[in-house]
This record gives structure tokens, sequence and C-alpha cells, in this order.
């Protein structure tokens, strides 16, 4: 492999990373508060709120039916202004954000519906409040679920990030379209995809293996 090649590799690879990295956190903590909303004001939960739910229920969906490159291109006027570009891989990370959050809210609502119900009347029998019940029953007893949900998020946004560099925010999917597609670089195709799949990999196996971990040293010390 040339030395040119792994040159732009390098700078693609560190450019996705540093996408898919700030894009989960944000994403993150815009979505945890809103999956653990949608569990507790569902009908019989601990803040039932039916309207609520519906109405955040409801916009969730909106923004998820949105394509990633559409939802993309409408929030470029927002990166422009929190950012003052619409350019480059920190441009990239308000759509990225903002596209992925519904999405880790919807894998957050799915994993805490899996903690029985008994548990949570457990906790409100011995007088605990809803953010104790969410603290200390809800998101502990669900963590290796979402461990394993976050870790499809992660690899969702990381292919949210090849979409986004065809429209200028750099990374490997920049990197296949600009140097390996529209200059018929066979050679920088393989190596970007070799790139990506070992990457998605990676994410995959240490997402098992932390909810793994997990699951083990909770029966370890029941």
């Amino acid at each position: 492999m040339n030395d040119d090649v792994l040159e732009l590799l390098f700078t693609g690879l560190g450019e996705t990373l540093y996408m898919v990295l700030l894009s989960t956190l944000i994403a993150l903590i815009l979505g945890l508060p809103l999956g653990i909303i949608l569990v507790a004001t569902e009908k019989g939960n601990i803040l039932e709120s039916p309207r609520i739910n519906k109405v955040l229920g409801t916009i969730i969906n909106v923004v998820r039916s949105f394509p990633s490159i559409i939802l993309i291109v409408v929030l470029l006027p927002l990166a422009r202004f929190i950012v003052g570009t619409t350019l480059g891989a920190t441009a990239a990370i308000v759509p990225l954000s903002i596209g992925a959050a519904p999405f880790i809210a919807r894998i957050i609502e799915n994993s805490l519906k899996e903690v029985s119900f008994g548990k949570i009347e457990a906790a409100m029998a011995i007088g605990a409040n809803p953010l104790t019940i969410i603290t200390k029953v809800l998101i502990p007893e669900a963590l290796p679920s979402l461990i394993r949900g976050l870790t499809i998020a992660v690899i969702g946004i990381t292919g949210m990030t090849a979409v986004a560099g065809a429209i200028g925010a750099g990374g490997l999917g920049s990197l296949a379209i600009r140097f390996g597609y529209m200059r018929y670089r066979d050679d920088i195709m393989l190596a970007t995809i070799i790139t990506l799949v070992i990457l998605v990999q990676g994410v995959q196996l240490a997402g098992d293996y932390l909810a793994t971990y997990i699951n083990r040293k909770r029966y370890k010390f029941d």
C-alpha cells in the first residue's frame, strides 16, 4: 500500500472517530432522558402521563422518519449557526447528533421495558421516589441491554458519517467518494472498506464483551 493511501486512511479514520465519538456522546446526552421519559410516562408507570408520552413519541418518530442524507442537509443551517460552517467534521457532528438522538431514545426505551415491572413495584412499595427507581432499578437492571443497544447505535452513527462525507464532512466516507470513486482509485476504495469493516467489528466485539462482563459480574454477586 502506497504511503499516500496510508496517510489518507489515517486522516479519514481520525475524522471518522472524532465524529462518531462526539456525536454518540451528544446523542446519548439528548437521547437518554428522552428514552427514560418515554418509559416513565407510559400508562401505569411511575410518572404516568399519556399526553406527554404521545407527543414525545410522535416527535421522535417524525425525526426518525427522515432519511439520513435529507436530515443532514436540513440541519446544515443549524450547524452553520452553531459552529460557523457547514463543512468539515465538526459541522457534521450537529446533524449527526440530532439525527441519532431519537434512535438512541428508542433503544433506551426498549431496553428499559425489558426490566420486570415487579421490581419497579417492589421499589415503589418501600417508598422509593421516581428518580431513585430510575437510577437504582431501571438503568442498572437494563445495563447489559443498554450497552448492546448503544453498540448498534454507534455502528449506525458510523454509517451516517459515511453519508455525511458525501456533502463535505470528511472522514472515511468522503475519502471513498472523493479519492476512491471519483478518481477511479480501486485501492483507496478497498482500503476504506476494509478499515470500516475492522472498525465496525471492533465496536461490536467491544460492546458484546462489556455487556457479557456486566452480566457475569451481576450473577457472581447474586
